[in-house]
């Protein structure tokens, strides 16, 4: 039998003090009866002795110490989940949200899950097509790692997290793919365009998507990517689908449990966020990843807006350390109109060389893909010294580079956010650029890569 509490003696916002329980525990949902019937809920967010700290999904207002009641469930926070799901929006609660029929579900999983047992981990080794070309060629996703996309504010990454989500798949078209959506503190009008994207295109049919408004509770903000990683958990490891789960804004979360530490009169970390970021951030991050002996996967994008463009920034620092590299974008790009605005020099994709080559994309990825690098690199100091020292200052092949930065800017990264390019297109394009570099400036590339795809690309260039 569920106890019952009268001894609710603090409302303070959305926190609320009950004393003389026992038998709670931390994360426990709470319900919050009302003198006129209405049913509020809500999780246990500290226990010390007989008095519990809870925090409300919803507002306290109209809520009478004297006359509300407070009922421990004893369980926490739980996602029913069911193949159904997909092609539904809910709501960070895991409520729905399209006016659709709730779920029936097939089982309930409490949202905080296991981490994967270390010993159990797969490595992650198999290519996901994105469709956009600074991600495939250069810094190529794997399925089971964690990619974050480092943006700033005012740049389109909610175009681009579109763009991922309707496009992305493994090329063995046997396999189940599925696409997971975790918005955070997003505005209506965003969560508006995500909606309608998704479904001019058909990817909600393939996608399961929770929508968390900027207006909604900011505790409701902490459970929505822990929602979809449960989802995204039941679909990859007991329904063998490959799932990819896209999460913007991690930095809306982070403000989130800022807000929830500073109500709690936690002592703050650096820049007034809590102490324990790193492990809160982990323990979403690593929930990323393949088993041994399941076929599904979980793939990780999540998508951050740096505070002050600052990449030292905690939340983009800590990130960086446990995920698997970054893709960043750039405002200098998106000055210049180009779409997706990827700057693929300090991108990184740390697991990339295990996702390409033979049999994975193609025997030439590797050195096409270091020699576009070492390309853009000097053409891009190239331009940057006849910015100084005028273009009298560059010797001839100075200003081929640069022309070849140029080029590379305007056809090869900027290529929209409604194209879809397949590896090999990806790698012909590649091909096609550097042949307007000479043969002797080939020295990332094998010989006999050179003759099957430079020669013919120099030669294609000069019809």
């Amino acid at each position: 039998m569920l106890k019952e509490y009268k001894s609710i003696t603090e409302i303070v916002g959305p926190l609320m003090l009950v004393e003389g329980v026992s038998g709670v525990k931390y994360d426990e949902l709470v319900e919050i009866t009302a003198k006129d019937g209405g049913i509020r809920l809500g999780k246990v967010l500290e226990v010390n002795g007989d008095k519990a700290m809870v925090q409300l999904f919803e507002s306290a207002q109209g809520i009478q110490m004297s006359t509300s009641k407070a009922r421990f469930l004893g369980k926490s926070l739980e996602l029913a989940v069911s193949e159904d799901m997909l092609g539904r929006v809910f709501d960070g609660l895991g409520r729905p949200k399209d006016g659709g029929a709730p779920i029936i579900p097939e089982k309930r999983i409490d949202i905080n899950g296991q981490p994967i047992n270390p010993a159990a981990r797969d490595f992650p080794d198999e290519f996901i097509q994105t469709g956009i070309s600074a991600i495939d060629g250069l810094n190529t996703l794997v399925r089971g790692q964690k990619l974050p996309v480092f943006s700033m504010s005012g740049l389109p990454h909610a175009e681009l997290a579109a763009q991922i989500a309707r496009q992305a798949k493994v090329l063995d078209d046997s396999e189940k793919f599925a696409v997971v959506f975790a918005a955070m503190g997003i505005t209506y009008e965003e969560a508006d365009f995500f909606m309608n994207d998704f479904r001019r295109t058909g990817a909600i049919e393939r996608s399961v998507m929770f929508i968390n408004l900027a207006n909604d509770p900011a505790v409701e903000r902490i459970s929505t990517p822990r929602m979809a990683l449960t989802a995204a958990e039941y679909l990859a490891f007991e329904k063998d689908m490959h799932v990819l789960v896209i999460m913007t804004d991690i930095t809306n979360y982070c403000e989130a449990l800022r807000e929830i530490s500073a109500a709690r009169k936690e002592v703050p970390g650096r820049r007034g966020y809590p102490g324990y970021l790193y492990t809160d951030l982990a323990t979403m991050y690593e929930r990323a990843g393949r088993i041994v002996g399941k076929k599904g996967s979980i793939t990780q994008i999540p998508i951050l807006t740096m505070p002050e463009d600052d990449k030292t920034h905690p939340i983009p620092d800590l990130t960086g350390y446990i995920t698997e590299g970054q893709i960043i974008l750039s405002r200098v790009l998106h000055k210049k109109s180009i779409a997706p605005p990827i700057d693929v020099l300090p991108s990184l994709s740390r697991l990339k060389q295990k996702g390409i080559g033979k049999g994975k994309t193609r025997e030439d990825h590797s050195d096409n893909m270091n020699q576009l690098f070492s390309a853009y690199a000097q053409g891009k100091d190239a331009k940057e010294l006849a910015a100084v020292l005028g273009d009298a200052a560059l010797t001839p092949i100075d200003r081929e580079y640069a022309k070849f930065a140029e080029e590379f800017e305007r056809l090869y990264i900027n290529q929209g956010f409604e194209t879809n390019r397949t590896i090999d297109e990806t790698l012909d394009l590649g091909w096609r650029l550097l042949a307007m570099l000479p043969e002797g400036e080939m020295k990332r590339v094998r010989d006999a890569f050179i003759e099957k795809y430079y020669r013919p690309a120099k030669a294609e260039n000069k019809e």
